[in-house]
């Protein structure tokens, strides 16, 4: 599949100079002019790597995350493995599909570590609100979403999310109305048919209103339901193999939602089958005034309690931390999800992200909910994380490199595939994406910087997983892209009518100043 700015597959053995010379992969190299015929959008994704074929990426701008960059290099991929990593022209591989890169940079594709794919069906309401007004106004409306509404709402999410350059993707599903059909299951349907990897945290609240939590009695489910659905989400749906393309993590909802049993009693279930543990924390001050109130401490001294500190564990936002509380995170190994377009659009506040990484923490990337950061992709929140470090702290508080490193790396780190994820190196898996910096973005004097700051993404060439096409020409080609997009409009139109037939109108929005 080849086609105007598009790198090209060509057999071995074919001139390494496309149409438009050969720029080593430089900002300002051309591909424009490459023969044969651009694949129709839908159509059965290009041929990877294979089973036991190889895949030859050359002439792009090289950018491991965990090594040298390399100005003009290649990468080898061998089923669906990363099998050489290095400069100049690939080594002759008789047979190999072989993709021409030139004036494309290369880096491991992105991991978002934090996100609530059903949301994409409520994007829109209460849009002038903290985070308790948002979630009050919104899960009278969650309560009526079914299957069919997460199929569609996931599948355009994580189409989105594919198409700015993300190939593996965590999901905090946690609100699971009583005989709307199986809601996790929906989703990872959605998550197999657009091809990315997928880690759904098995979500769950059991403290409503009559027992001082937030969320009203008929989205909360008693302790026994939520340990039984969780156990058998792990059993029927948890991969722990190094190619794995999902596995499953435990995810009690937040501080504010759930009881202090189930807390412990996910983390000892999760501890026992080898699995993950997220939740949210220290997203808002009204979080931290709840947590004092109702348990004495604050909300990471909570988790400690609990048990809730350690490499097995992740939190969504830890946007209000103290000093003491990042040096615990970085003593422990916990990790964390920077979400900075939610946190900003709910007025939250800006995470200490200079900061955690400065002391050895982690800190991955997330879009949050499509209902709290609309159409928020997760290459633009790259430049978010950057440009919120800068406005509090200085210019030098976050590198486009950093970021980039949050963005991948990081994200392995926070789900536990630092060894399989995060970075091009050989025995990883390839999962690469590769975006175009020869037309606007060769103005750029910096590739990465190309990449990072600016405020439209460069267009998106290739994205492999696991050598295997999911986005070429920044066109999803393993589902049709217009369907997804389509199934995400009818699953907000569904949403509000369900809603409607059990009395609850869409929120209205928040009364604008006058200017």
């Amino acid at each position: 599949m080849t086609g105007p700015g598009l790198p090209g597959d060509l057999p071995d053995g074919s001139p390494a100079d496309l149409p438009g010379g050969s720029s080593g992969g430089l900002p300002g190299g051309s591909a424009g002019g490459l023969s044969g015929e651009r694949e129709a959008a839908g159509t059965r994704a290009a041929p990877g790597a294979g089973a036991g074929g190889a895949l030859v990426i050359e002439n792009a701008y090289l950018v491991p995350v965990t090594g040298p960059e390399i100005p003009s290099g290649h990468i080898v991929v061998r089923g669906d493995r990363i099998e050489a990593i290095g400069p100049g022209p690939a080594p002759d591989l008789p047979g190999a599909r072989r993709v021409d890169g030139t004036g494309c940079l290369a880096t491991p594709g992105l991991v978002n570590t934090h996100h609530h794919l059903y949301q994409w069906a409520s994007q829109g309401f209460a849009r002038e609100t903290t985070l308790f007004e948002w979630l009050v106004a919104l899960y009278p409306v969650w309560a009526a979403m079914d299957a069919e509404v997460v199929r569609g709402a996931a599948g355009a999410g994580l189409a989105h999310l594919a198409l700015s350059g993300c190939t593996t993707s965590a999901d905090h599903h946690y609100v699971f109305p009583a005989g709307r059909g199986d809601l996790l299951a929906a989703e990872i349907d959605a998550a197999r048919a657009v091809g990315v990897r997928f880690h759904p945290a098995r979500g769950s609240m059991d403290r409503g209103v009559s027992d001082g939590g937030l969320p009203p009695d008929e989205v909360v489910e008693d302790l026994d339901t939520i340990l039984t659905a969780t156990a058998e989400a792990i059993d029927a749906h948890h991969d722990p193999s190094f190619s794995s393309k999902l596995r499953v993590a435990v995810a009690p909802c937040s501080p504010f939602s759930v009881s202090t049993e189930l807390m412990t009693e996910s983390a000892a279930l999760a501890r026992d089958r080898g699995v993950r543990l997220h939740t949210h924390l220290a997203e808002t001050l009204d979080e931290e005034e709840h947590c004092l109130a109702r348990y004495g401490v604050r909300p990471v001294d909570h988790m400690e309690k609990l048990g809730w500190l350690g490499p097995d564990v992740w939190f969504a936002h830890a946007v209000h931390l103290s000093d003491a509380d990042i040096g615990r995170l970085a003593r422990t190994g916990t990790g964390t999800a920077h979400c900075p377009s939610s946190n900003g659009r709910l007025g939250a506040g800006i995470a200490r992200v200079s900061e955690l990484l400065r002391r050895g923490a982690n800190v991955g990337l997330g879009v949050d909910g499509s209902a709290s950061a609309e159409l928020t992709s997760l290459a633009g929140e790259m430049r978010q994380a950057l440009l919120f470090q800068r406005a509090r702290y200085g210019p030098a508080a976050l590198t486009a490199r950093q970021a980039l490193s949050v963005a991948t790396l990081g994200g392995a780190r926070n789900l536990g595939r630092e060894a399989e994820l995060g970075s091009l190196e050989p025995g990883k898996l390839a999962d690469i994406a590769l975006w175009r910096i020869d037309s606007f973005a060769g103005a750029v004097a910096d590739p990465v910087h190309a990449l990072v700051l600016g405020t439209r993404q460069p267009p998106l060439a290739r994205l492999l997983v696991g050598g295997e096409t999911v986005v070429a020409d920044d066109e999803l080609r393993t589902t049709p892209q217009d369907e997804l997009g389509r199934a995400g409009v009818e699953a907000h139109r569904r949403l509000v009518r369900l809603a409607g037939e059990r009395g609850v109108p869409p929120p209205a929005p928040s009364p604008s100043p006058r200017p």
